[in-house]
């Protein structure tokens, strides 16, 4: 294997993003204590990330080996890349996630509950409707977590009113260990690096909090219905654990919309 092949330095640097990752297995922990206590009482984690956080709030549910519990706030116009230029392009995507205000309006939609948890998740913890996000939920009682790239957050000039970034506003900061910039890898005659280790560290906490929320749900007499294959289970199984996932989320879902406006 060729050392100082691009693909070789790129793994390299994705187990300086494990170790990191490792590091920080106590917040781990707290976090799923916090949001394991939330899913026992029959209420919800609040998932939210912006832009190409969005792949972390799917990351967590609804997908194999997820299960109900969360839920995932995604908003199109923050986040839908496939058309990059003209109407729903990426320009738009990137002016709006820093409008002051849209995130009370997202939440507008919730009837919050005490004893609800969030999860917030931006890499740079800049933008500004990550940032009021867990502004308003913390304003609202609910306690945060927030997943940024510590180091890339650092570097960066926040964008909110009075210059708070996303970790002014959590209970407990996890980092994915991603470099400033998140690429990690350089071209010779490529004046700018490739290849970003936000998602890859992004994904290790997300799965390792949500192995570690479904243990304590467990070992509480109250296992998880995970999504899971037909290839592992059964086709029969997995289309009564994919129902029974469906219909617990519906329920769990429903209280935050039953006492809208009351």
């Amino acid at each position: 294997m060729n050392q100082s092949s691009p693909s070789v330095r790129y793994w390299d640097a994705c187990d300086g993003i494990m170790r990191r990752v490792r590091e920080q297995f106590p917040l781990i922990c707290g976090a799923a204590d916090m949001f394991s206590e939330t899913i026992r009482r029959g209420q919800m984690v609040h998932v939210f990330g912006s832009g190409h956080s969005r792949i972390l709030v799917e990351e967590m549910w609804p997908r194999y080996g997820s299960f109900p519990g969360w839920n995932p706030i995604v908003e199109l116009s923050l986040t839908f890349h496939n058309l990059v230029v003209g109407a729903n392009g990426q320009r738009q995507a990137m002016f709006l996630e820093n409008v002051s205000g849209l995130a009370a309006r997202i939440l507008r939609n919730f009837d919050l509950k005490d004893g609800d948890t969030a999860l917030v998740i931006s890499s740079s913890g800049c933008n500004v409707v990550p940032v009021e996000m867990a502004e308003e939920f913390q304003r609202r009682g609910v306690k945060v977590v927030s997943i940024i790239s510590s180091t890339h957050s650092e570097a960066s000039t926040s964008r909110h009113r009075d210059g708070k970034k996303l970790q002014d506003f959590s209970d407990l900061v996890l980092d994915t260990g991603a470099p400033v910039g998140d690429a990690m890898v350089k071209i010779e005659g490529l004046e700018t690096p490739v290849s970003p280790g936000s998602t890859v560290g992004g994904c290790l906490l997300i799965n390792a909090i949500k192995a570690e929320v479904a243990q304590r749900l467990t070992q509480a007499g109250q296992p998880p219905k995970v999504l899971t294959a037909g290839a592992l289970v059964g086709a029969e199984k997995a289309t009564e654990l994919f129902e029974a996932a469906y219909d617990e989320h519906a329920r769990r879902i429903s209280g935050y919309y039953s006492n809208m406006g009351l």
